[in-house]
């Protein structure tokens, strides 16, 4: 897994590549909170490059939703697809996580 974040204003994306499995998925959740130690705020996760999730994966999603939202900040998670929403699907998780389809939307739910 291949994390890259791109800033959109004061919306940091992070475009996750790769697999989001037990031997990675807690790359993702230190990138966050070391995000969250410089103060940032406004998060939006791009899944559009993740073609597999294991429930380590979904663990650190619900994590990082969880603290975000415990700290009053935001968060949106876009470009759900394939098995990576079947997952999410199953999981009865689609409306626990912040979703938008594409990032463009996900960035005017960050302006809301």
């Amino acid at each position: 897994m291949e994390l890259k974040i791109r800033k959109n204003g004061d919306n940091y994306i992070i475009d996750v590549n790769g697999e989001m499995d037990l031997y990675n998925s807690y790359k993702l959740k230190e990138l966050v909170m070391k995000m969250l130690d410089k103060k940032v705020g406004r998060f939006v996760v791009n899944l559009q490059n993740v073609d597999y999730i294991d429930s380590s994966g979904i663990g650190a999603l619900i994590y990082i939703c969880s603290t975000i939202k415990k700290m009053g900040l935001k968060l949106v998670i876009t470009n759900i697809h394939g098995s990576v929403k079947k997952v999410i699907e199953l999981t009865k998780l689609m409306g626990y996580f912040p979703i938008a389809p594409t990032i463009d939307e996900a960035l005017q739910r960050m302006e809301a």
